[in-house]
């Protein structure tokens, strides 16, 4: 079926770290491979090229148009994806497993080699070249690339830059993160609005791949954590040139897995997680018992039982709270919402629209980028629109004392109940 299928197919039995893409023809030499993994293990690398055109000690004459159109198609990948590749077609590629598995390869050819580079640099993955040996053979040997490849893989290189399919399914929702990732004017918006309640000791959980966390650096230390352990690896390559930051796992769920401060943080950002969790109060309370006394939990929930929709299944969402619901839940857990505000009012009428009406499972791409476009009309309206803000941020500052007891606990609960109840 062609070298994008023996590829899948290869890819589903890989049970090792690093991945290698070699032309059986051994017109590309295996004995560059230690080469190779000498990257990984030198310069903690996602992926490894081997170009024929880096240059080396040793370079033997190519084909002269061959190279020309090897050199167009990399001029224009490096130019859609911001990178500077010297050879993008080189059939001479690693890539760590895990990382490669969570790629969603639709080619089944040769434009394969496109459609990887392109998910690779949306993936931010660290990304290496060294200069191989190669041995090139002519056409009269058998040589099957020509002209017609190099128009497919132009239509390849336009398909995959308008893409944002650079994620497999899972359970973390990576390709719903990802689409979102293309409105980076919202998360300017969502950043603005929490910036004058951050502190100098932030810890931020559930960072995803830092398209929140890079909008509020820098900061004295900043520690960005998840649970995903391929978010953690991006987030790892952004901490490389940043000596205030850090990447930890972090399960709020789990206290002993908070990565620890001294002094304590005194800020701790918990954006769109609470409302996976069956327990969002032990949540709560595993995030105060790493605040400094009087820090502040930064929370944002989506807002409005009455607002339940396909997308809020599919996301994984256990409920949506009121303001009073979620004031409740702050003082049974030790905190005082100084603050609790309303955040995008007009997205509430979209995710109505998309979620409750049409029973839609995403927002489509150009939905994205529409809203990406008017951020900066909506953030300005926002405050005059005459609906409730799709999300709530609330600002909540530990108290010295212990948690309320059951008398809070049963009306927080109350609550959340009746929340739970009108869903079902």
């Amino acid at each position: 079926r062609g070298k994008g299928a023996a590829v899948k197919t290869a890819l589903g039995r890989a049970t090792c770290e690093i991945s290698v893409i070699h032309d059986a023809d051994l017109e590309y030499h295996p004995r560059d491979l230690i080469r190779i993994v000498d990257v990984f293990l030198d310069e903690e690398a996602d992926a490894v090229y081997g170009s024929r055109f880096a240059g080396g000690r040793v370079r033997r004459v190519l084909l002269y148009r061959h190279q020309l159109g090897n050199e167009f198609l990399t001029f224009l990948c490096n130019m859609v994806n911001n990178i500077n590749l010297t050879d993008m077609e080189t059939c001479y590629k690693a890539v760590r497993t895990q990382l490669l598995k969570s790629i969603p390869l639709e080619s089944d050819d040769f434009r394969i080699e496109v459609e990887l580079t392109v998910k690779l640099a949306k993936r931010h993955a660290r990304l290496f070249e060294i200069p191989i040996s190669y041995s090139g053979r002519t056409y009269e040997e058998g040589k099957k690339i020509n002209w017609k490849d190099g128009f497919r893989a132009l239509w390849a290189l336009a398909k995959f830059a308008m893409s944002d399919n650079v994620y497999q399914h899972d359970i973390y929702g990576s390709h719903i993160l990802a689409r979102l990732s293309r409105a980076p004017k919202f998360n300017v918006w969502m950043a603005d609005t929490i910036r004058q309640y951050c502190g100098n000791r932030v810890l931020e959980i559930g960072s995803g791949v830092g398209n929140l966390s890079l909008k509020l650096m820098p900061r004295v230390k900043y520690v960005a954590s998840d649970v995903n352990p391929l978010y953690l690896q991006t987030l790892e390559a952004l901490s490389n040139d940043r000596p205030y930051m850090q990447t930890s796992y972090c399960d709020v769920t789990n206290v002993a897995s908070f990565p620890q401060l001294d002094e304590g943080y005194d800020t701790v950002i918990c954006l769109n997680v609470i409302e996976h969790l069956e327990d969002d109060r032990r949540a709560l309370l595993n995030i105060r018992s790493v605040l400094a006394p009087r820090g502040r939990a930064i929370i944002l929930v989506p807002q409005g039982q009455w607002n339940f929709g396909t997308l809020d299944t599919v996301l994984g969402h256990q409920r949506r709270y009121s303001k009073v619901a979620l004031a409740a839940l702050a003082r049974h857990s030790g905190f005082e919402a100084t603050h609790i505000l309303e955040f995008n009012r007009f997205g509430t009428a979209a995710w109505f629209f998309n979620g409750k009406i049409l029973g839609r499972r995403s927002f489509g791409l150009l939905q994205i980028k529409l809203l990406n476009l008017l951020t900066p009309l909506l953030r300005r309206i926002d405050p005059l629109l005459p609906l409730p803000g799709l999300s709530l941020i609330a600002i909540m500052e530990r108290r010295d004392t212990a948690p309320q007891g059951s008398r809070v606990a049963a009306a927080a609960n109350a609550q959340l109940k009746t929340a739970d109840a009108k869903k079902e």
